[in-house]
């Protein structure tokens, strides 16, 4: 097993990947951008390195100085978390090539994959039903509009050389194509530095339905089931759950074989996840493979009792998989919630600013993956979340329930959280009949709009907070360190009477 591993992301992830990396015991080595010089995961690491300035091509896209950073504190594995240089396999062959272990799938295998025309091809070919659409990228105005006529409106364009919703446009009217297609090659080419796009037919209210697998370097490869993953807000997940209400067990079982057998066409290894959109038929199509961990990663683990941080770990060391598919136990329901800082009243617009208070929920079956603390300044330069909010229950039933009693205790003041929503949206009879879809926010949501009394009171709440709580001084002031200590981020705290 390594002895040191550094972590090449930000916020929540990093944190979630220092803390099994904690319990192997391996060293980590935080890197971050100035403006993050006090973010949690700079905190959590054994040792941090700052890569400069705050413009994410300076700092977290920046391949050269987060190898140099490794190299510098004799990190011998690289962790990319999900997001930036995650999929890039231009970082990945990097890597490796300056005697580094990277933890994912090989750059080759993650360039087949990882462009999603070439993908699609290879799915095709290895007999993974598939959307019909373009096999190749292109930006030519002309042939986009040839292809889109022969695949037949609505169209979805789509970045190749990236996922997460970004670069990703549906179009309904021929005279929108060019000026949409040139908004998402923009896009693209911002989020992963290449702005390649391609046409497919969009399916309208299908399911975004994903299998886990994990594999090994040994030829050893299996799923460790689903995830519904329909509840998005401009192609971005915001809640997902599993198992999915959809999916009986034959379905469980054809689609999990076809998750299986697309990773195998690639000679997969470490943890990956194949995604499907499921249409009202019960037919599934093949969508694209995630060359790395998942935000939602977590309700799998929940459900079936692995921590898949560490078998990456122990994967990228070069030790077996000894899951076996038949063996791989899973019991009761997950849910999770992505809480971001933006305002879901106002089309999902960012928020950044100073975290006033924050308060956790807790209890029985409920966990929380989160990169802030109170008093932390949420950056404007990176993607807004904050944290994930991730409950188990015996059944979806009670797993909803708890998820919105766990919601209601999770206290974010000082920018906007989509929490309220999130409660709304759980609450509604369309989600409690599981009758979901990747359009379903759009239709039941659309013109949702806060509680205004609760946020009144949120507000002087926060503001009394601020008056009432004591400046607390200790020997390691952030005048001094830069840093916060873990006194200057507790709160208002006494001894008591003993």
């Amino acid at each position: 097993m390594f002895e040191k591993i550094l972590i090449a992301n930000r916020g929540e992830i990093a944190v979630r990947i220092m803390r099994t990396a904690r319990e192997m015991g391996v060293k980590t080595v935080a890197v971050y951008a100035d403006v993050d010089a006090k973010a949690l995961h700079v905190l959590t690491a054994d040792e941090a390195v700052c890569l400069g300035e705050s413009e994410p091509a300076q700092s977290y896209l920046n391949a050269e100085k987060i190898i140099d950073a490794a190299k510098q504190t004799s990190a011998q594995a690289i962790h990319p978390g999900y997001g930036f240089l995650a999929e890039n396999p231009a970082f990945a062959q990097a890597v490796v090539d300056a005697g580094l272990v990277f933890i994912g799938p090989t750059a080759e295998v993650m360039a087949k994959l990882g462009d999603k025309t070439e993908a699609r091809r290879l799915m095709a070919d290895s007999g993974v039903p598939i959307i019909p659409g373009m096999t190749s990228a292109d930006d030519d105005p002309e042939r986009l509009a040839e292809q889109a006529e022969k695949i037949g409106y609505p169209i979805l364009i789509k970045a190749a050389a990236g996922g997460g919703g970004k670069g990703m446009r549906v179009v309904d009217d021929p005279a929108q194509l060019a000026q949409s297609a040139k908004q998402a090659a923009s896009e693209a080419k911002s989020a992963f530095g290449d702005g390649s796009i391609y046409l497919e037919k969009f399916l309208t209210r299908p399911r975004h339905v994903e299998f886990q697998i994990i594999a090994d370097g040994h030829g050893n490869i299996v799923h460790l089931f689903e995830r519904e993953c329909s509840i998005q807000r401009r192609h971005q997940k915001i809640i997902e759950e599993t198992p999915s209400p959809a999916l009986d067990e034959k379905l469980r079982k054809r689609m999990g074989e076809a998750a299986v057998a697309a990773a195998k066409a690639a000679g997969y290894v470490n943890a990956g996840t194949v995604e499907f959109l499921l249409d009202s038929t019960g037919e599934f199509y093949f969508l694209e493979v995630n060359t790395r961990l998942q935000v939602e990663h977590p309700i799998t683990e929940a459900t079936t009792g692995l921590d898949l941080v560490r078998l990456q770990l122990e994967i990228a060391a070069g030790e077996k998989l000894t899951l076996k598919q038949k063996d791989i136990p899973r019991r009761g329901h997950a849910i999770e919630c992505r809480i971001y800082a933006e305002d879901p009243a106002q089309q999902f617009m960012p928020s950044s600013g100073k975290i006033l208070l924050y308060q956790e929920p807790a209890g029985p079956g409920v966990r929380l993956d989160s990169g802030i603390y109170q008093g932390f300044e949420v950056p404007v330069q990176y993607d807004p979340i904050l944290g994930k909010l991730i409950v188990w229950a015996e059944d979806r039933g009670a797993a909803i329930a708890r998820m919105k009693r766990a919601l209601s205790e999770c206290v974010i003041l000082g920018v906007q959280t989509p929490i309220e929503y999130m409660i709304d949206v759980l609450t509604s009879t369309a989600f409690a009949e599981g009758a979901t879809h990747t359009g379903f926010l759009e239709e039941h949501f659309t013109d949702w709009q806060p509680d205004q009394e609760a946020d009144t009171a949120a507000v002087i709440g926060a503001a009394l907070h601020e008056m009432i709580a004591p400046k607390v001084q200790t020997a390691a002031t952030t005048e001094q360190t830069g840093v916060p200590s873990p006194w200057q981020t507790l709160g208002r705290w006494d001894m008591g009477e003993s």
